[in-house]
């Protein structure tokens, strides 16, 4: 059988978005903003030291700021960007179009997810000049700074495959929008919070003795904010499985949980694509 790797959907979806001015204004206005932000951390900061110098811990910091600002803006604009993906083309009735051209239900799912990773992959390597100016005064490695990508990378292909998902199985785009954004925020949020109170039963029920509390590393592992804690600091990751008497890595917990999260998102998409589309007739 022959496999045509062409993909006309992400082909089009690229040009649509890249083509567009409003997606590179909205990338002008998001380096200005990080520009700002930056070189104003490092004018205050040398302001209040009076000595003008930029010390490399103080570099450290700017770096996790940067990334902790980075995190939030995926968890923020990758639902925007996906969840009315399949849903706008049903609402405009172009999805039955869509559906009866050549194209599998695999190539649809697959050009939409990754024009809209694209595009956050593209604000990403923009927002690298602004980032290599913690280089600069030392404090950073470039290893680390690789890991820190990889982790959003990761991160906005789970995100993103949710939103195609509830995209694909909810018809309406602020339904499937408020769905996706949920769940980011039991993620990002409802996990750390579950993550304090499990560790609190675990001591409350143990008394004195130190017993392993592997729901506690589990809530944990899933959190993207926790993970990039110990990847800024590895001592966080001791800190962790001390509490939760777990050895086992947080940063391969969160890679499992997440690509596993990913391909059944994607694949329930690719399921239910055609199966709507039968059920709207």
């Amino acid at each position: 059988m022959r496999i045509n790797v062409n993909n006309p959907v992400l082909v089009k979806e690229v040009k649509l978005r890249f083509r567009s001015l409003k997606s590179f204004t909205g990338i002008l206005f998001y380096l200005i903003a990080m520009s700002i932000f930056v070189f104003g951390y490092i004018f205050v900061t040398t302001a209040f030291t009076g000595t003008g110098f930029f010390r490399p811990d103080q570099s450290f910091l700017l770096f996790g700021l940067l990334t902790f600002i980075q995190l939030g803006l995926i968890l923020f604009i990758t639902p925007g960007l996906t969840a009315g993906s399949i849903s706008t083309e049903r609402e405009k009735q172009t999805l039955n179009m869509l559906l009866t051209t050549s194209q599998s239900s695999l190539q649809i799912i697959i050009g939409k997810l990754s024009s809209s990773i694209a595009f956050l992959v593209l604000m990403l390597i923009a927002g690298l000049p602004i980032y290599s100016l913690v280089f600069l005064f030392g404090g950073i490695s470039p290893g680390q700074l690789g890991l820190i990508f990889l982790f959003f990378f990761l991160t906005m292909v789970t995100v993103g495959s949710i939103g195609v998902m509830f995209s694909t199985i909810i018809r309406k785009t602020i339904v499937a929008m408020i769905a996706t954004y949920g769940t980011m925020i039991f993620l990002a949020g409802v996990t750390a919070f579950f993550f304090i109170i499990t560790i609190q039963v675990n001591m409350i029920g143990s008394g004195a003795a130190v017993t392993p509390a592997p729901l506690a590393h589990f809530w944990a592992s899933i959190n993207p904010g926790i993970l990039v804690f110990t990847l800024l600091n590895p001592t966080t990751e001791g800190f962790v499985n001390e509490l939760t008497q777990i050895e086992f890595p947080i940063w391969a917990g969160y890679t499992i949980f997440y690509v596993l999260i990913s391909a059944s998102a994607i694949l329930i998409s690719i399921k239910k694509l055609r199966v709507n589309m039968k059920r709207s007739k």
